[in-house]
């Protein structure tokens, strides 16, 4: 978000939600209507010696070639930028993009609705927004209905160099991880897994001892509380312009979905 505008027309920035500053530097964002800025980065010829430190967000500032009064008359306090980087197909069936994290959740929901095919039961999906910043998105959302149970659709970690214990055994193209944690609802997620190995869904799990950090937990003590589960998309590097996912984890993911809701869920008479 734009917190100010300098006399020299250089656009002071704050994050909105999770962004690894660690990547920010140098990279080209994207206003609302269309701009283009690339964040200033300090060369290392005339640094003290920490240019392999990341500049923390409150010093970050971004450059849009133009004039003050120009930048002034075309952004203002509070509009937002982001990532302008292309989505890519990498080798296999491997994707790169900003904000996988959580578009590759919607798209398997998407998919997931064409794969239900049963009439018995009363399915809805929620697209919420800014489950970065409070999850005000699914509170509201899941306020407005009176739910049986809800599964939550995320990403989480997969494995890739110097990541170690658990999520370093998380593999891309494994299949979506199904959570238990004390804060779900363990016959949702134990009857997910039943359900993958039933209809030969690839599946990995995830342990989280206390709260999972997505919508889950939001919805979960919804009103006087929903069951709730939450099952994940692996991916690699989380909150960058360069997150990576396997299309057969979508695929798998929406399967597993559509599976269980096939099925009746886990509280079925």
């Amino acid at each position: 978000m734009i917190t100010g505008i300098n006399d020299e027309g250089f656009v002071k920035i704050d994050k909105v939600g999770g962004v690894d500053a660690r990547v920010l530097q140098d990279t080209v964002l994207v206003s609302e209507n269309g701009l283009y800025g690339t964040v200033c980065c300090l060369p290392p010829h005339l640094t003290d010696g920490n240019e392999d430190k990341a500049t923390p967000l409150a010093k970050t500032w971004v450059d849009f070639g133009l004039p003050a009064e120009e930048v002034k008359r075309q952004l203002r306090l509070g509009d937002t930028l982001t990532f302008a980087a292309k989505p890519q197909k990498l080798l296999g069936d491997k994707i790169t993009s900003p904000a996988l994290d959580d578009r590759c959740g919607v798209a398997a929901l998407l998919r997931a609705a064409e794969l239900i095919d049963t009439e018995a039961y009363k399915v809805i999906l929620l697209f919420s927004a800014q489950e970065e910043t409070y999850g005000t998105g699914a509170k509201t959302g899941a306020f407005a209905f009176d739910l049986d149970e809800a599964v939550a659709v995320d990403v989480s970690f997969a494995s890739q160099p110097d990541v170690s214990g658990q999520y370093g055994k998380i593999e891309l193209g494994k299949g979506p991880m199904i959570c238990f944690s004390s804060v779900m609802d363990r016959r949702m997620s134990q009857k997910l897994t039943e359900v993958a190995k039933e209809k030969n869904i690839p599946y990995q799990l995830e342990p989280i001892a206390g709260a999972t950090g997505t919508n889950g937990d939001h919805i979960a003590v919804s009103k006087s509380g929903v069951k709730a589960a939450v099952v994940s998309v692996p991916q690699r590097y989380m909150h960058t312009p360069c997150e990576v996912i396997s299309f057969a984890d979508v695929e798998n993911t929406a399967r597993l979905l559509a599976a269980y809701i096939n099925c009746g869920g886990a509280f079925r008479d």
